[in-house]
């Protein structure tokens, strides 16, 4: 018998699951439409049905010791999702509490960017170290920051959220309903409207300018920044740079040993990397230059998963 943590992830269009052993192996994983059921008990139906098929299916015996679940708006105090505006399911909902109807052992919950810090920190590139955060870059920006071997949650379960610090006063509209969050800039979707913005400034030839916004992708920008295209090399620019500043506040704050970036904008490699690092060192406080560490996350594909998981190996 394998002892397993089932880790969830729950996305604005996919949920993926897992189980993963203590060594951080994932022995399965499968996955399920997130939008499919507006109503939460049938969609948990399906995803546990689907979970105890595959258990079954399983050429190993697993004992489940626990659940953990990464999802947006997730507080960890509470064990709810609090009007999370990418899924369909509105208001609080007890998300801890519905699950453990459907499996007696414990189960743990935070948004989805604590659970890949904690991920990272049992399965990652930060394996000993007890101050760090990690960010991460997809369709938004995220941020699970840990202090002193814990993440922090504030008083309600909602702290460390980076993306949503005010960069530009009245700038660019925020899904969260205010304006210049940092999540405006950068992200996948940030770097999109800072291409534009750049071409309606610029009357040069980019061979982005005739892409449709809709069609558009941030790989899109970085391909072209790579062959050399002005506009999209002067877009990851401003964009890592804008990166670097906060993380030069935030590091103030916090005073981490290393700053690891994740997800999809990071496959443009040194092309953000290398401004990202270079702005936050010349913009850190004295006593912090020189010491912090910009680095690659160290998880693997099944990142948000192994994350997840991660919050239950994490209490063993």
């Amino acid at each position: 018998m394998i002892e397993v943590a089932l880790g969830i992830d729950i996305g604005g269009t996919n949920t993926v699951f897992g189980c993963i052993d203590k060594s951080g192996k994932c022995v399965l994983t499968g996955s399920l439409p997130t939008q499919k059921h507006a109503d939460i008990e049938d969609y948990l139906n399906d995803l546990f049905a689907d979970i105890e098929s595959a258990v079954e299916q399983s050429s190993e015996k697993l004992q489940i010791i626990g659940v953990g679940i990464g999802a947006p708006n997730a507080s960890f105090y509470t064990g709810t999702i609090e009007n999370a505006s990418n899924l369909r399911w509105k208001g609080s909902v007890p998300l801890v509490e519905l699950v453990k109807k459907r499996i007696d052992v414990p189960v743990v919950i935070t948004n989805d960017a604590n659970a890949a810090a904690m991920g990272e920190k049992l399965f990652g590139a930060a394996k000993g170290m007890n101050n760090f955060m990690v960010i991460t870059l997809g369709t938004g920006l995220g941020s699970g920051i840990v202090v002193n071997g814990d993440l922090l949650y504030g008083k309600d379960g909602f702290a460390g959220e980076v993306g949503h610090m005010i960069v530009r006063a009245s700038g660019r509209e925020c899904g969260c309903g205010r304006k210049g969050c940092l999540e405006t800039y950068v992200s996948a979707t940030g770097v999109k409207r800072t291409v534009y913005k750049l071409l309606a400034r610029h009357m040069g030839d980019s061979e982005l300018r005739d892409i449709p916004f809709s069609q558009l992708t941030a790989k899109m920008v970085a391909e072209a920044a790579n062959r050399g295209d002005l506009v999209a090399k002067e877009t990851f620019t401003y964009t890592a740079k804008m990166l670097g500043e906060v993380l030069a506040n935030v590091v103030a704050v916090t005073s981490p040993e290393a700053i690891f970036l994740f997800g999809g904008l990071t496959k443009a490699g040194d092309m953000l990397f290398k401004p990202v690092a270079e702005t936050l060192e010349d913009q850190l406080l004295s006593i912090y230059k020189g010491k912090i560490q910009v680095l690659e996350s160290g998880l693997s594909d099944n990142a948000a998963v192994l994350g997840a998981a991660a919050l239950i190996w994490n209490k063993k």
